[in-house]
């Protein structure tokens, strides 16, 4: 059972969903019989076909709650939703009010989320008991710690670590009401520099941790990466495993993605230039195949270096007048303030679109000829792999995930073209990203060596069978037996059951 507190396409505000969709589907692929347990959010109620009450859950923290099963539509991934419309409908985002303030219940909601994981976990209710439970990041960190509170042997629990940054630290008065004992309320339990932190708890506790590169397990032993937790990390070490992220490439194929208006492959990629020109239009810029057009698509935050990029971006348009730059994402607003000053100075060189939008991320990566793609940490980094898929160049700093999964070229000389997939650089300067882009508008002025660069990352194999058989074995170190008997959600069934939320609503 994967604890989640998103899942694609169910809810998704970054790569967490796909990574947890993108394991499932592997793992249920490889003859496991994988669930997925996330909060019952509107959007989840409303994706979820063959709902059925499977289970209540009275005097769970936050208020009585029940379980509702369910299969992801059109997929064969099952679901349990954690049902309590109080705290899992509302407005905004998943963890944000329409304002941009986190919901101030955010540690109850998630708590709860562990605490059924937990209860279904050691039989307190009719749900078949998995057999390994493996908690998604911060949100589902206190799983572990429950399950060691209610003394229970099995099942053994696993922690991945999707951002360390990321910990879920709340006020200390807060424990009564997550239900967390007096014994593991100090330092040796939750207490971190005085507050109760959910990703701690989980460290301390699962009987596994795994996070999602090789660099970054190394990194976040350092004081560096660590975010203060690298001690903690330190006596765990010889229990963290580093397992790769793959994509779903069922959903990230530019021979058949049916958000593309032409598709393409590396034996055939004159439908890039269709989708450039597709995206030129999308953002507002002349549509022009012969301009470098450099996409940026994440978060615009520092973590990203989205604040290096806005005194970067004005210093390359004004030594070269044809660039092209597409933007797409959101963050901090004195960035997004900056974007958008940079589109009205520059109208024909920059389009910026605040938000998210699945088409235009799709045509981003199909339509751009490079990703700009900064970060001061990364423990995977999804984006880039995409923009490899489908042709465009990565550009993008030598950390975490990324040092593992694009083979930069030399800054001298340039790399063996036959492997080269992308551009890296060192350090947080704006220098530093500056030279990268130039590094890559030179390589693009010369149409062999690219189109070489974009072939090597379009035939680079990065799905999850290899990542999905690594946690396989993991779990069978934790349960060398796996229980027998029914699954944990029924086999698909005629559509007599309420398959809409307003039809799960009026059987609630």
């Amino acid at each position: 059972m994967l604890v989640s507190s998103e899942a694609l396409p169910l809810a998704k505000t970054g790569g967490l969903a796909d990574a947890v969709s993108g394991l499932t589907r592997a793992l249920r692929d490889a003859n496991v019989d994988a669930t997925v347990f996330m909060p019952a959010y509107e959007s989840a109620l409303d994706g979820v076909s063959d709902l059925k009450k499977v289970a209540e859950l009275p005097g769970l923290i936050g208020g009585d709650a029940s379980v509702w099963a369910g299969w992801v539509a059109d997929t064969e991934i099952p679901v349990l939703l954690l049902r309590n419309d109080a705290m899992y409908v509302r407005g905004g985002s998943l963890y944000l009010d329409a304002a941009g303030r986190e919901f101030h219940d955010n540690g109850v909601r998630f708590a709860a989320l562990a605490q059924a994981a937990m209860r279904i976990s050691v039989g307190d209710t009719p749900i078949r008991v998995p057999h390994v439970v493996h908690a998604q990041d911060w949100h589902a960190a206190l799983t572990p710690l429950y399950l060691h509170a209610a003394g229970a042997r099995r099942p053994k629990s696993v922690l991945t670590i999707h951002n360390l940054a990321f910990q879920g630290n709340f006020p200390m008065e807060l424990a009564d009401a997550l239900h967390i004992p007096q014994g593991y309320r100090g330092m040796g339990g939750v207490e971190f520099w005085g507050r109760l932190s959910f990703m701690k708890a989980g460290l301390m506790y699962a009987d596994r941790i795994t996070t999602v590169s090789s660099t970054y397990a190394r990194e976040i032993l350092t004081p560096q990466f660590g975010n203060g937790l690298e001690g903690v990390l330190s006596q765990r070490a010889h229990d963290l495993h580093a397992i790769p992220n793959g994509v779903d490439t069922e959903v990230w194929d530019p021979a058949t993605d049916p958000f593309l208006p032409e598709h393409f492959s590396a034996l055939d990629m004159r439908g890039k230039i269709r989708n450039k020109l597709e995206m030129q239009q999308a953002f507002g810029l002349p549509t022009d195949p012969e301009s470098p057009l450099l996409a940026m698509g994440s978060r615009l935050t520092a973590q990203k270096m989205a604040d290096l990029a806005v005194r970067v971006l004005p210093m390359l348009l004004a030594d070269h007048p044809r660039l092209q730059i597409a933007v797409l994402g959101c963050g901090e607003p004195a960035i997004e303030a900056q974007l958008r000053v940079l589109a009205e100075q520059y109208p024909r060189n920059v389009g910026v679109h605040i938000g998210y939008d699945e088409r235009r991320a799709h045509l981003l990566h199909a339509g751009a000829d490079m990703l700009l793609h900064g970060s001061r940490f990364e423990p995977f980094g999804l984006t880039p792999i995409y923009s490899m898929l489908y042709g465009t160049i990565p550009i993008a700093s030598r950390v975490g995930g990324l040092a593992d999964t694009i083979r930069g070229m030399a800054e001298e000389g340039g790399a063996d073209l036959g492997q080269a997939t992308g551009i890296l650089f060192d350090g947080e300067t704006p220098e530093a990203m500056r030279r990268a882009v130039e590094r890559a508008l030179a390589e693009f002025a010369q149409p062999q060596r690219w189109t070489a660069m974009q072939k090597n990352g379009m035939t680079t194999h990065f799905g999850w069978e290899a990542s999905a058989a690594q946690y396989v074995e993991l779990y069978r170190t934790l349960a060398p037996v796996a229980p027998v008997g029914a699954p944990m959600v029924a086999p698909r069934m005629e559509p007599t059951l309420p398959t809409t939320l307003h039809e799960a609503r009026k059987l609630a």
